[in-house]
């Protein structure tokens, strides 16, 4: 069971039908560079993650100025799985996927083409 709070789910729900729309659109390559572009708009300049503070004065740009603070909390809690306190660019990433469970389902292909190859040079 999630713990995305359900005004999050309330309020991403454009997001659930956009998300695939542009997925298909732009392929997998341009999603992970939006991906990393709302990344960058979120995150703390200083530390290079998504902090709650970060979160919480960029939430705007999502269209999130209606969550509570619990309900951002809920959402970093959800995608931190270092248990750091804070979103790095991959937490970020799958936390965007894990909110559009259509993508998910009918496009796995793009995340895998594009993280094979954005991480061809690590092999």
């Amino acid at each position: 069971m999630s713990a995305i709070p359900p005004s999050v789910s309330q309020n991403s729900s454009n997001f659930h039908d956009f998300f695939p729309v542009m997925a298909k659109k732009i392929g997998g390559d341009g999603l992970i560079g939006e991906l990393c572009n709302g990344f960058n708009l979120l995150m703390d300049s200083e530390k290079r993650v998504i902090t709650f503070d970060s979160l919480k004065k960029n939430s705007a740009l999502l269209g999130l100025h209606d969550l509570t603070d619990d309900d951002l909390r809920s959402m970093m809690k959800e995608g931190d799985f270092d248990g750091d306190g804070a979103l790095n660019q991959m937490e970020f990433c799958v936390l965007m996927f894990r909110l559009s469970p259509e993508l998910m389902e009918a496009s796995r292909f793009l995340l895998e083409e594009a993280f094979q190859h954005e991480f061809k040079d690590f092999h």
